[in-house]
């Protein structure tokens, strides 16, 4: 194939998309370029061996570290890892983009890689991925109702933008990644700044008609380039079989709403069902057995949920029954269980000093992160029996939505220098986990007394549509099971707080969703939100005014450039001496922060007094006072602040005239001065004359202050003498 391209202007950049160049032996291949940053997409199919029973669609994303033109910091390994958690979700963002719009009768296997080649500091190669991927499929023959488009949104004083860089990403109040093809909104993702539904809506507008440029572009290739789409003939089912299924699975739906009316069902609800009806099949008749029941299951169950039937009784705006508990665990820093129905989550905070942030590395450049959301769902929760070990796609995918969740009302690090790391472990899972773990994050981080900025909660929205006039006829369904999860069209998971959203994802099984349709189930979810947060906050109504006994105490403070050198010392003398001695961690940062944690107040207390007197500069004019270090024929040495010592001449250590400068003061005696003078060479000059005439402060010379004693004894015999003391006690 020749060499092809095309490009348009998107967002005061170009957009250009590539076939021809590389990998010829892929089914298609596109490369995709915005400003520098270049991706490479390539689709395979391979033709299916045997009726899987379901659609085998992977999506790797795959980064490299020359795209940024790094190194591995590693020095023993330099070959890039197991995709990182950055890597799993951008191809998520691809694969809930993709999936909807392939025929459902499909089944040969698929495959997509997309490899990060080039990446500028600016632009962001997650939404060039899509827009890459939706080429590569228009372009090739695999059955796909394509093509798509995809943009990223921010917001800045109410106006939305198209595809912010990186720059205008720290000063945006909402950052989305939407895809959509002609008429419907296909997939969002994305975090905001607390905004309100309306203003989400206008923006999602905003990004769609933005993507008909991008389709554009797409259909002009398809148009040059493009192959035939395969024809996908479907097996008709046998019409007795068919009939026989549809039976069984009316009944036993029938059976399930009578029965379990106010109950709740975990899974898809047709455990044990469907082996029961195959025990009568053999073979091939088996497989066509399991393709009828599927088919009557959906339909008759979907066909109940749109005559606004729910098999718990729930309306169709209605949450499950709500548990709430707080400070259930005796050690750790923060902790809350929250259960919705059978949905059951245990979330736990904890705190930590600065330097536990997590650093990330990426083609980018390195970054950290100071707030991390772990989320972990084992077998047990559904009640099976599986491997625990490494954590699955979905778990990553469900752990970065409650993170983002929060992320906007994390109180800065200015107010609170922590790192902050919530586990959210699921002990039951019956729908909606991902919110379960946002609600109990909100209360687990209020729990360990972290000022967050707002209450978030979150809900998952389903949805069931008629088959003849979708876009008509449907139900919106608020906090879904598990069973209408399986059973439906959408999971739309929506988390906020009173005043408006943080984050937002949809994921779609069908081909996308009207503005319409959009629009009421983002102001019914908003009703499901805020009467689960009233049930939050009934419990918990505020962050606690303390943290945990238990949690180290951290302080952040600020010394100039300058002074770092003072702090580390010669080969880090002075820091481990400050550290042995407080029992305090301490880090300098290279801005001049100083990040001190410790196991009790007093020890960063005393760290913090320590690193002061280190960094304090002296003043002409101030007194202080310090210790005798050095004694010279002319004059002694004292320590004013630590490290920094100033010279008593010997003709300030006394009224008169004082030949040897031991006979006034002794190694280690505590003496109060004041600065004369700081010359040039930062020299200190000190006087021990406080006042002009002679201070009641003022110290005496030796010969003069043994007087005073034998004038003392004398005075307490009786014997009339008078004494009147420099300073209230007598010095050693």
């Amino acid at each position: 194939m020749n060499i092809f391209s095309k490009e348009i202007e998107i967002g005061g950049r170009k957009l250009r998309l590539e076939v021809g160049r590389f990998a010829p032996q892929a089914t298609s291949s596109v490369i995709a370029q915005y400003g520098e940053t270049m991706v490479l997409v390539t689709v395979v199919r391979a033709s299916a061996k045997e009726d899987l029973g379901y659609f085998p669609l992977s999506v790797e994303y795959v980064e490299r570290l020359y795209a940024g033109g790094r190194i591995k910091g590693s020095r023993w390994v330099k070959r890039e890892g197991r995709p990182s958690d950055e890597a799993i979700l951008a191809g998520r963002l691809v694969d809930r983009s993709i999936r909807p719009l392939f025929p459902k009768n499909y089944s040969d296997e698929v495959q997509v890689t997309i490899t990060v080649l080039s990446v500028d500091l600016e632009n962001d190669p997650n939404t060039l991925a899509i827009i890459g991927t939706s080429a590569a499929l228009s372009i090739s023959e695999i059955p796909w109702n394509g093509p798509l488009g995809a943009v990223s949104v921010g917001l800045k004083e109410g106006v939305p933008f198209v595809n912010p860089t990186e720059t205008e990403r720290q000063f945006s109040d909402l950052d989305l990644v939407v895809s959509s093809t002609r008429e419907k909104i296909v997939m969002i993702e994305g975090e905001a700044n607390e905004i309100p539904e309306k203003q989400i809506l206008e923006t999602l507008k905003f990004a769609k008609s933005e993507t008909q440029k991008v389709i554009d572009l797409i259909e002009e290739m398809q148009k040059e380039v493009g192959r035939p789409k395969l024809l996908i003939s479907e097996k008709e089912i046998d019409p007795t079989t068919k009939e026989q299924a549809w039976k069984f699975v009316k009944a036993f739906v029938d059976k399930i709403f009578e029965e379990k009316r106010g109950k709740e069902i975990g899974g898809s609800g047709n455990e044990g069902a469907l082996e029961t009806f195959l025990e009568g099949f053999e073979g091939e008749n088996k497989k066509e057995a399991a393709k009828a029941f599927e088919y009557s299951w959906k339909k008759i169950f979907r066909e109940k949920m749109l005559s606004g039937q729910r098999v718990d009784g729930r309306a169709s705006n209605e949450v499950r029954p709500i548990e709430i508990e707080v400070g259930i665990l005796p050690r750790t820093h923060g902790s809350a269980m929250f259960k919705r129905g059978l949905t059951q989550v245990l979330t736990v905070t904890t705190l930590g000093a600065p330097s536990l942030q997590q650093l990330i590395e990426s083609a980018t450049g390195e970054e950290s992160k100071r707030y991390i959301h772990h989320y972990s769902m084992p077998p047990y929760s559904t009640g099976e029996v599986g491997r625990i070990g490494s954590l699955s796609r979905r778990e990553i995918g469900h752990g970065a939505l409650a993170e983002r969740a929060l992320e906007p009302v994390i109180p800065s690090e200015e107010v609170f220098p922590y790192t902050i790391r919530v586990v959210s472990e699921v002990l039951s899972s019956n729908g909606s986990t991902s919110m379960a773990s946002t609600c109990g994050s909100t209360l687990s981080l209020m729990d360990a007394g972290v000022p967050i900025l707002s209450p978030i909660s979150g809900v998952a929205m389903g949805l069931v549509t008629g088959e003849k006039d979708p876009d008509r006829d449907f139900v919106i369904l608020t906090d879904i099971a598990g069973i209408e999860d399986f059973n439906g069209d959408m999971d739309f998971k929506i988390t906020g707080s009173e005043t408006g959203i943080t984050a937002i994802q949809l994921d779609v099984k069908i081909p996308g969703l009207t503005d319409e349709i959009i629009e009421k189930t983002l102001f019914q979810a908003r009703e499901g939100r805020l009467f689960i947060l009233d049930k939050m906050l009934k419990v918990l109504p505020q962050p606690r005014q303390k943290i945990s006994q238990y949690a180290p105490r951290v302080a952040v403070i600020h010394i100039d450039q300058d002074k770092i050198g003072e702090i580390i010392g010669p080969g880090g003398k002075t820091i481990r001496k400050l550290i042995e001695e407080t029992g305090a961690n301490i880090e300098v940062q290279d801005d001049g922060s100083v990040n001190i944690s410790g196991v009790d107040d007093e020890s960063v207390g005393r760290a913090i007094k320590m690193i002061e007197g280190l960094t304090q500069e002296a003043k002409v004019g101030e007194v202080y006072e310090g210790e005798v270090k050095r004694i010279q024929p002319f004059g002694a040495f004292v320590e004013i602040l630590p490290g920094k010592e100033g010279l008593v001449h010997v003709s300030q250590m006394g009224t008169g005239f004082v030949e040897d400068p031991n006979a006034v003061v002794s190694l280690g005696q505590k003496v109060r001065v004041r600065v004369m003078e700081i010359d040039d060479r930062g020299r200190i000059n000190l006087t021990m004359k406080l006042d002009e005439g002679r201070s009641e402060e003022q110290p005496r010379l030796k010969s003069q202050r043994r007087d005073a004693f034998f004038n003392k004894q004398d005075f307490n015999r009786g014997l009339g003498a008078r004494f009147n003391r420099p300073s209230g006690r007598f010095r050693k």
